[in-house]
């Protein structure tokens, strides 16, 4: 492996994990004696990475290191170009348009070679008729990353109308629909909205209690917990 590939899979190695974790535990998974393990941490360090710790302690890094795109290996740049072109077919208009900026932005700047490879990708998204939805799917995402109310207006199975107040924390992506993961109020429980099944919708100006990564979480660890219960039955 050369030196470079070397450094960039300790980069990558190192992004997952949050916590300190031991140069030996870096070794093994980059694939390199210790003592070459410290050899090119301390390369990194020269080039502006900000690793913190040392040996018998453990390593970190910060964030702020910026990995020049160049250094995007192949299957890299295929995954990017099947993520992209899966946006710019599944997203609303605003993620389909950010999409497909945000690949011209990296193939800028890719070295001759890597650019052709990711304009000439046969990796391919096939096209579906996009869901029938009246909200835009913009202002539900911007009132999850701003962490406000929404007011539905929202029809069940049978077409019977309600109206909720929910606490919207995620937005998720499926070939058929999309569904909006919410704290509702009157349920006091998760549910999960069908954005087709919208009918109207309102941001109110009121924040919810809770931070959205709180509501994540515990979402998460209720969704393990149901399929496990389902496994034992």
């Amino acid at each position: 492996m050369a030196r470079s590939e070397r450094l960039l899979n300790l980069l990558q190695v190192l992004r997952r994990y949050r916590q300190p974790v031991s140069g030996r535990v870096l070794a093994e998974e980059t694939g390199v004696s210790l003592r070459t393990l410290y050899r090119d941490i301390a390369s990194l360090q020269s080039q502006g990475a900000v690793i913190e710790g040392e040996p018998g302690i453990g390593y970190v890094l910060r964030p702020g290191f910026m990995l020049p795109p160049m250094m995007f290996s192949r299957e890299e740049i295929e995954a990017l170009v099947l993520g992209s072109r899966w946006v710019a077919r599944s997203g609303d208009k605003g993620l389909a348009d950010a999409a497909t900026d945000a690949l011209a932005k990296i193939a800028a700047v890719l070295p001759q070679d890597l650019r052709n490879d990711l304009d000439a990708s046969t990796l391919l998204v096939g096209s579906r008729p996009r869901p029938a939805e009246i909200v835009d799917l913009a202002i539900l995402r911007d009132a999850i990353r701003r962490e406000r109310k929404l007011q539905l207006l929202y029809a069940d199975n049978d077409g019977r109308e309600t109206e909720r107040v929910v606490w919207p924390f995620a937005l998720g992506f499926f070939e058929q629909v999309r569904v909006v993961i919410a704290w509702c109020e009157m349920r006091q429980d998760f549910r999960h909205f069908r954005t087709d099944r919208m009918a109207a919708v309102h941001v109110l100006e009121a924040r919810y209690e809770r931070r959205r990564s709180s509501l994540l979480k515990d979402w998460r660890i209720r969704e393990i917990d149901s399929r496990k219960t389902a496994d034992r039955n």
